[in-house]
């Protein structure tokens, strides 16, 4: 693929930092307050989650003294 290829892409710029930077901010202008609400709260679930799966799990059965 040649460099005049790759710029004639519609997306190329959203694959750079600045470019990947302003779709973010874009985005953000164009979201209502409820749905960056929904987003955050969505993004701290998944974070919970992630921390529990961290954890050390416990054994689910109790071992049986002889």
């Amino acid at each position: 693929m040649t460099k005049k290829q790759l710029y004639a892409h519609p997306g190329w710029e959203s694959c750079t930092f600045e470019g990947a930077e302003m779709s973010t901010l874009l985005l953000g202008l164009k979201s209502t307050f409820r749905e960056k609400l929904e987003w955050l709260e969505e993004a701290e679930t998944l974070v919970l989650n992630l921390q529990a799966s961290r954890r050390p799990r416990k054994a689910t059965r109790p071992r049986h003294r002889a």
